[in-house]
């Protein structure tokens, strides 16, 4: 993978190559430490348009066959409410993810579910909340 020096989406004060890319590709792929930094890097991967991440980090019960990126959609910013850890291998990332497209600003309000299977961490499924 080459350097990305681009600001993180993720909105930690980093570049794309030194956080989240990180786990994109490269020694370090798929290795994000915890549900919080693999919530930020799904994100990430949305912005950046990485399906197979996105696709890797699905856990296979509820994992698509394929993901298609909304045209014109612009992802404006993440904002991580609360990281709460179960045990060693179950966690919660509450978020609010805001997007534009076609003019309206939207909010993506979830409170996703994350394991992890053999080492690495997997997004289950999320509950939406209410605007």
């Amino acid at each position: 993978m080459t350097a990305d020096a681009r600001p993180c989406p993720c909105g930690r004060p980093a570049r794309v190559d030194a956080c989240c890319g990180r786990w994109h590709a490269g020694p370090l792929h798929l290795e994000a430490p915890d549900a919080e930094a693999l919530m930020r890097s799904r994100y990430s991967a949305f912005v950046l348009e990485r399906r197979g991440y996105l696709l890797d980090t699905w856990h296979p019960d509820t994992r698509p066959a394929d993901l298609a990126f909304e045209p014109g959609l612009r992802w404006l910013g993440l904002e991580v409410r609360r990281h709460t850890p179960v045990d060693a291998d179950h966690a919660f990332v509450e978020f609010v993810a805001r997007n534009k497209q076609g003019g309206r600003v939207h909010r993506l309000h979830e409170t996703s579910r994350f394991e992890r299977v053999g080492g690495h961490w997997l997004y289950v499924d999320g509950v939406l909340h209410d605007r």
